[in-house]
């Protein structure tokens, strides 16, 4: 795949923006826009280990979830515009401060910056830490230069993805990207200190009220991968954040019982992976865009 940014197509919307005098679907234009790059305790242990993954927040998105904790810059596009050299040179601060990877938040509408600045290797895995609305031909196009792959599985119905993020066809756009992400990396693999060194996580966020949505996500990755194949991240850290008030059934927290119900549910199917604590969900969790470390 070429990328022809007067021509956008990087994500399953292809709306065809020209996004070298304008800006597509996504609200960004070609050249990079960032809101924080740090290291950041909060992934999943494999990733954070004890020093951190190397975040790299992109502003914009491509899907656009209603009740997005990233709101702030997913879709008021808080942001600095950097060059791609800049975002290179980003990567080595974060890798001398002692990042075990680079992490790049919600990449998809930025494929290309990233094939770019990835031209040479990095000596940590890079995460493609995305929402899981990815294009195989966007995928394909960065084989070899992605280790770790981090996507969301957020909706496996086609009526939750369009009532929520207007994108009817991510289930099917998430699914196809899954495998193809999977099709590159091979089983996951974690070195001596439990840290990841390649493969795909799946995270699903669970919503309330969505219970047996999150039970059809993980058998879809139970039924879909051989065992020790993938690793699964159960989210419960669900805060109503941006529009979330506009739906009443997703304006409120988790139940406890919803929590443990779901993290049962994945223990019987025998996932591996990691199931988030009740306590996460706490606005502290979400970073502080202020355009750190640009």
């Amino acid at each position: 795949m070429t990328f022809d940014m007067t021509r956008c197509t990087l994500c399953p919307r292809q709306c065809k923006a020209d996004r070298t005098q304008g800006k597509g679907r996504c609200r960004m234009p070609d050249r990079p826009v960032l809101a924080r790059a740090a290291l950041h305790h909060w992934e999943e242990p494999p990733l954070s280990g004890t020093r951190g993954a190397g975040t790299v927040f992109f502003s914009g998105c491509s899907l656009g979830c209603i009740f997005c904790q990233n709101d702030s810059i997913s879709q008021q596009d808080f942001g600095k515009e950097i060059s791609v050299a800049r975002l290179r040179e980003i990567f080595f601060e974060l890798v001398k401060a002692g990042a075990h990877n680079i992490d790049l938040v919600n990449p998809t509408h930025y494929a290309h910056v990233v094939a770019e600045a990835l031209t040479e290797p990095l000596p940590v895995p890079v995460v493609w830490n995305s929402g899981g609305y990815d294009r195989v031909e966007t995928l394909q196009a960065l084989e070899g230069k992605i280790q770790i792959y981090l996507p969301d599985y957020k909706y496996p119905d086609p009526a939750g993805a369009k009532k929520y993020a207007m994108a009817e066809d991510y289930p099917e756009a998430a699914q196809s990207a899954i495998r193809e992400m999977v099709r590159q990396t091979g089983p996951y693999e974690l070195d001596e200190d439990g840290i990841l060194q390649k493969g795909v996580i799946i995270r699903h966020l669970i919503l309330p009220g969505r219970l047996e949505q999150a039970k059809a996500v993980m058998d879809w990755v139970a039924e879909t991968f051989p065992p020790h194949t993938v690793l699964f991240s159960l989210m419960s850290q669900y805060t109503p954040w941006g529009r979330a008030a506009e739906y009443p059934e997703l304006n409120r927290r988790l139940r406890k019982s919803e929590i443990r119900a779901a993290a049962a549910y994945m223990a019987n199917l025998g996932l591996d992976g990691f199931s988030q604590e009740e306590s996460a969900a706490r606005a502290e969790y979400i970073p502080n865009f202020d355009l750190t470390g640009l």
